[in-house]
């Protein structure tokens, strides 16, 4: 399996070991530390409730704020549960940490 020094030079079957929880901590930390906006708001695409994310305006003109706001928007989207994306969000959390 390829290893990514992003991850600690461990593997998939590694990553896919632990709860999307952990996969979602470890990637948004990650996109957090590279300002990945791009990364947060594909995230976002895929929860069920994400009419609301698109519906987010005012975008400040510092990254940070935004990556903030998109983090609140995934906590208050979410709820507990990842519901039917769970599946889809496993995998993006672990292919952005194999990438990166």
């Amino acid at each position: 399996m390829t290893e990514s020094p992003a991850t600690g030079g461990r593997t998939f079957d590694q990553l896919d070991q632990l709860s999307t929880e952990e996969l979602r901590e470890q990637a948004f930390a990650l996109a957090r530390e590279r300002r990945d906006v791009a990364f947060f708001w594909s995230v976002l695409r895929h929860l069920p409730n994400a009419d609301e994310a698109a519906a987010l305006d005012g975008a400040p003109n510092s990254v940070g704020p935004i990556i903030d706001e998109a983090n609140a928007l995934w906590r208050e989207l979410t709820g507990h549960g990842y519901e039917e994306s769970e599946s889809l969000l496993r995998a993006a959390f672990i292919d952005y940490l194999l990438k990166h």
